[in-house]
C-alpha cells in the first residue's frame, strides 16, 4: 500500500503503541502516505475513544511526527467519526485536519461490532439490522460531513449474515456515497476478525467500481505490527476489480495516486 489512511493511537483506550512505532512500521512497509484517524471524542461510548481534552494532544503529537519524519514519509491527520445522531460535535467536524472518516458502529445506540454486546444479535432480525445499518451509511453520506466511508460493511464482522442479497441491501447507500463524492476505504481489519475478509466485500467493491466511486486503503491498525498487513492481497483485489489509483487527502482536498 502506498496510501494507508486509517490508523489509531493509544488515546482511544483500545490501541497499543507509540505514534513513532506506527510510523516506523509504515516506513518499513514502503507506505508513502500514512494517516492517523483515531476515534473522535463524543459524549457517548466514552470508554473507547479519546476525550475532548485529548484532541489538542492528539493533533499536536501527529503534527510533530509529521515534521519529524517528513524526509521519509508523509504523515496525515484525520479523525474517525461515529455517525450517531445527537452525538456528533462541531469541535470534531470543524477540526483543522486532512480528512474525516465517517463510520457506523452503532445501530440504535447498540455497539454491534463490540464483542461485549455480541449477545444482542440473538434478539435481532438479521435482515432488519443489516438494512438499518446501511440506512445509517446512506444517511451519513447524505450529511456531506465526511470524506471517506469507514469499513463499508462492518455489520458482517461477527459473520451474522443476512438472508437477503447484500448488494440489494446496500444499493441506496452506494448511490448516496456516489452522490456525495465520497471515497470508500478497502480496510483489511476484517481479515483479523471472525468474518475473515476485507471491508467491503469484493462484491460490493465491484458495485462501487461500476459507480466510479474512488477507493483508498486502510490498515485500521490498533497495534504497530498491524500496519501494512495484507498489503499484497488488497492491492491484488483492487486491481482485479479494475482500480488503478487510490485517494489521499490534504486539508480536506482529494488527490489520486496510481498504484
Amino acid at each position: 500500500m502506498l496510501v494507508d489512511l486509517h490508523n489509531h493511537t493509544s488515546l482511544c483506550n483500545h490501541a497499543d503503541g507509540d505514534i513513532n512505532e506506527y510510523i516506523e512500521k509504515a516506513i518499513e512497509c514502503n507506505i508513502k502516505y500514512f494517516g492517523f484517524s483515531d476515534h473522535a471524542p463524543m459524549d457517548f461510548d466514552t470508554k473507547y475513544r479519546m476525550s475532548f481534552d485529548d484532541m489538542y494532544k492528539y493533533e499536536k503529537d501527529v503534527l510533530s511526527a509529521k515534521e519529524k519524519y517528513k524526509d521519509k514519509i508523509e504523515v496525515l491527520l484525520g479523525y474517525e467519526v461515529d455517525y450517531l445522531k445527537g452525538y456528533m460535535d462541531d469541535r470534531v467536524l470543524n477540526a483543522n485536519v486532512d480528512y474525516l472518516i465517517g463510520s457506523v458502529h452503532f445501530i440504535d445506540e447498540w455497539g454491534f461490532d463490540n464483542p461485549e454486546f455480541i449477545g444482542n444479535y440473538e434478539h435481532q432480525d438479521i435482515d432488519e439490522i443489516w438494512q438499518k445499518y446501511f440506512n445509517a451509511i446512506e444517511e451519513m453520506a447524505q450529511s456531506r460531513l465526511f470524506d471517506i466511508v469507514g469499513h463499508l460493511d462492518l455489520i458482517k464482522v461477527f459473520k451474522y449474515m443476512p438472508n437477503r442479497d447484500i448488494n440489494d441491501i446496500a444499493k441506496n447507500a452506494l448511490l448516496a456515497i456516489k452522490e456525495a463524492d465520497m471515497t470508500i476505504e478497502i480496510n483489511v481489519a476484517g481479515l483479523r476478525k471472525p468474518i475473515g475478509e476485507i471491508y467491503p466485500s469484493t462484491s460490493l467493491l465491484v458495485e462501487a467500481k461500476k459507480l466510479d466511486i474512488p477507493i483508498t486503503f486502510a490498515s485500521d491498525a490498533h497495534k504497530p505490527e498491524q500496519v501494512g498487513l495484507f498489503s499484497d492481497e488488497v492491492l491484488a483485489i483492487a486491481k482485479s476489480i479494475g482500480y488503478s489509483e487510490c485517494a489521499l487527502y490534504r486539508k480536506r482536498k482529494r488527490e489520486f495516486i496510481s498504484f
